[in-house]
């Protein structure tokens, strides 16, 4: 562990980063333009006690899951994010597991949309980042672990997971999640997790076996999703996809019609956020 090359590095990559680089709003006194270490801390998941002291060579050697945190944090590049596991003293991880680290550019993004829903997922439909507006809607879909981590797989296995879709369109769903995973299982070989997860959900769902021998490809996201929440009801929105093509990752955005029901739904969602409303009546 280089412990002053880490301080140095970790500072430097602060003092870069500009509070607006993280949806912050800069305020009359700050003397400098920079972020403070309570602030990084703060993004990083961690307390400002251990920020604080990784900048002032006294804090312990970080574990790989403080350095995902950190590189999340300083909103890092890949090239960035090695070179800190590099001089934490670990190995940096291997560029196949990639999709993991959120590019800096789509963070910047995603801070600015804090009252829409929105969200960072992965080609396997894992969600890597939400926004407060999208785990109201969405609940928090980063919680989950291995397999059920992608959302392709909870919705072959987990009933639960359907309950935001509307009947009427689980079969499209069904269809569009096979066809993505099935391109994902292609592109990156029968030894990626793509394949591990079309190997399993072979031996436990025979919906999904009787879709993956369609062999359908080329089904994208429909453009408009009727997602149905439980205080507000059905809301029909419009999708918007940004798509990093370097990490095979997709920002999406979701909108409604202005004037319309799912307008004004999706406005007080921004209000309520994860609150019930008590009585079920959102008027």
């Amino acid at each position: 562990m280089d412990r002053e090359g880490l301080a140095d590095f970790l500072r430097k990559r602060r003092e870069a980063l500009q509070p607006e680089d993280v949806g912050m709003v800069r305020g009359p006194r700050r003397r400098t333009s920079g972020l403070r270490r309570e602030e990084v801390a703060a993004l990083c998941g961690m307390s400002s006690d251990y920020y604080s002291r990784l900048e002032r060579l006294k804090g312990p050697q970080p574990s790989e899951q403080m350095l995902v945190a950190i590189a999340r944090g300083l909103r890092l590049t890949l090239d960035e994010r090695d070179h800190l596991f590099r001089l934490a003293g670990h190995s940096a991880p291997q560029r196949a597991l990639r999709d993991d680290h959120v590019n800096p550019g789509i963070m910047r993004v995603l801070d600015r949309l804090c009252d829409t829903p929105a969200m960072v997922t992965t080609a396997l439909g894992e969600t890597l980042r939400q926004t407060p507006a999208a785990v109201a809607l969405f609940g928090d879909q980063t919680v989950f672990s291995g397999m059920a981590r992608s959302l392709f797989y909870r919705w072959f296995t987990d009933p639960d997971e359907r309950r935001l879709y509307l009947q009427d369109d689980h079969p499209l769903y069904g269809r569009v999640f096979t066809s993505l995973l099935r391109e994902a299982a292609t592109r990156e070989g029968p030894r990626s997790r793509a394949a591990a997860l079309a190997r399993d959900l072979l031996g436990r769902s025979t919906e999904f076996a009787a879709l993956w021998d369609r062999h359908e490809v080329g089904l994208g996201h429909p453009d408009t999703k009727r997602l149905v929440h439980s205080e507000l009801g059905v809301l029909e929105l419009q999708c918007q996809t940004l798509l990093d093509p370097d990490q095979s990752q997709a920002l999406l955005v979701y909108t409604a019609t202005p004037g319309t029901e799912s307008y004004d739904k999706l406005r007080l969602l921004a209000v309520i956020g994860s609150q019930t409303l008590g009585n079920g009546d959102w008027r």
